[in-house]
């Protein structure tokens, strides 16, 4: 079974706005370069969206080697990337919880997007 995030490190990431995503490279060892990144919780997960959709380099990375590590409310992470993309009712609550925590961002539209919408990740604890 999976690690699951503590209520407490839930709390610390909801309100946080300083992600860096950096998955591994090709190799499986070395983290690709961090990517700041916006991050909302939904339940007892914490997801992200890759701006440019599919297309992100990060993205590609995370979906291929599924592991690296996050900086998230101050702290450095070993982390797993689940592709989270395809599930409406969840991608409603992801847009919810986007719109609320930066509904004063001219960036807001764009991530409500199909291609930043197919490109939704799910981060665990690894």
């Amino acid at each position: 079974m999976a690690k699951q995030w503590t209520k407490e490190q839930l709390n610390q990431f909801t309100d946080a706005d300083d992600m860096y995503v950096s998955p591994f490279y090709a190799d499986g060892k070395t983290f690709g370069t961090p990517t700041w990144i916006w991050s909302v919780v939904v339940g007892q997960n914490l997801y992200v969206r890759a701006y440019n959709g599919q297309n992100s380099r990060w993205y590609q990375s995370a979906m291929t080697q599924q592991a690296g590590k996050i900086k998230l409310a101050g702290q450095e992470f070993a982390a797993e990337f689940i592709d989270a993309a395809g599930d409406q009712e969840l991608d409603a609550k992801i847009n919810a919880a986007y719109q609320a925590k930066y509904q004063d961002s001219p960036y807001l539209p764009p991530m409500l997007k199909t291609g930043p919408v197919s490109a939704t990740v799910k981060i665990l604890p690894r």
